[in-house]
């Protein structure tokens, strides 16, 4: 069942750091892909380089960082999908091998099978674990009412919209209660008002499970929304440039925290912190820099 985190409910979305205990530490990792050279100067490219982080049990992190700076490659190595060429990474302490069920992953494409229902697809992550079918339907249904599709379990994923099969994975990674959530841009394919109100729904899971959750994006507003911190990256090979830490007003009946001068100041220190990579990046475009 979920991991209820009585505490949480009653704080603001963005805490002090300082309470949490570390659950994910990344030390000194690196990571290359080969590259095939005509003159055979370079065999490998480093995506990564020297990323030193750690994440608290209970966190919401977010990355940002300008495109190609390996975003997606810290959260592959995150999941196990992909090993690290130097370096570390600990979950609870324990060395990161390979995909496991403490880590549950959303991304951008929604990968839900289509000839199941939306219950359907949120139960094949517990029919793996060996969930007797009963409890399986009833954790479904539990999960799908989370985030808020309670009364459209029997739907395909071709008759709800993007932002309802989008919900629909991330019923689906919850369902099987990782300590983990993993999101590579989730929101990226959706519309503004879409998703803006998906970041309030998942702001608002997120607050009632406790999970920790580290979530990339290409939106500096979405990451100022959504994170009790903000690592922003170099441009390749990607690097830790800064932590933000965000400490937002709590949302009022009648205002939302995107409109306030805390919410600009921050957005204003992470593109700050962002704009002489995002040049760095594109000006290695230009030169035809192998990715």
């Amino acid at each position: 069942m979920p991991e209820h985190n009585t505490a949480s409910t009653t704080h603001t979305a963005h805490t002090a750091h300082t309470a949490h205990t570390a659950r994910i530490v990344f030390r000194g990792v690196r990571k290359d892909f080969p590259v095939k050279a005509e003159d055979a100067t370079r065999t490998a490219v480093t995506a990564l380089d020297g990323i030193d982080l750690t994440v608290g049990a209970g966190e919401f992190l977010v990355v940002v960082g300008p495109s190609g700076c390996g975003k997606s490659t810290l959260l592959d190595l995150l999941g196990g999908l992909s090993r690290p060429t130097a370096g570390s990474m600990l979950l609870d302490g324990s060395p990161i091998t390979g995909p496991g069920l403490d880590r549950g992953i959303v991304f951008q494409q929604y990968a839900l099978l289509p000839w199941r229902t939306a219950q359907g697809n949120v139960e094949f992550g517990l029919e793996a674990t060996g969930v007797p079918r009963r409890e399986r339907a009833a954790r479904a249904r539990e999960f799908l009412d989370l985030v808020g599709l309670s009364g459209f379990e029997g739907r395909h994923p071709h008759e709800l919209s993007g932002g309802m099969r989008q919900r629909v994975a991330i019923a689906r990674s919850l369902a099987y209660d990782p300590g983990v959530l993993l999101m590579d841009e989730p929101f990226a394919a959706l519309d503004a008002q879409t998703r803006e109100s998906l970041q309030d729904e998942l702001l608002r899971i997120w607050q009632r499970t406790g999970k920790t959750i580290v979530f990339i994006t290409h939106g500096i507003d979405e990451a100022v929304h959504l994170g009790q911190r903000v690592a922003v990256m170099t441009s390749r090979p990607g690097r830790i440039k800064e932590v933000v830490p965000i400490d937002l007003p709590p949302p009022t009946s009648v205002d939302d925290p995107r409109s306030s001068p805390e919410f600009a100041r921050y957005r204003h220190r992470i593109w700050s912190l962002l704009r002489d990579e995002v040049s760095r990046a594109q000006q290695e475009e230009r030169q035809g820099v192998a990715p």
